[in-house]
């Protein structure tokens, strides 16, 4: 049994991270999902909530390490 990260640029901001790809939060660039950073994701949701808003939810695990045998 192993465990592994994606590693990309956030959507966002650009900077490198690793991340569940299960559950990272994203966005659709061009009908692509591209990961966002747990920073921008913070960022936004004070945004949104300053506006009125619901935050968009941080699965505990998004930024964690995936078992491998949930990939397949």
């Amino acid at each position: 049994m192993g465990f592994c990260f994606a590693f990309s640029n956030c959507a966002a901001c650009r900077v490198p991270f690793a991340y569940n790809p299960l559950t990272v939060p994203s966005v659709r660039i061009k009908g692509v999902k591209e990961p966002i950073c747990r920073g921008c994701v913070i960022e936004w949701n004070e945004r949104m909530v300053a506006a009125g808003h619901e935050p968009h939810p941080i699965p505990d695990d998004a930024y964690e390490p995936v078992d491998e045998r949930r990939l397949s």
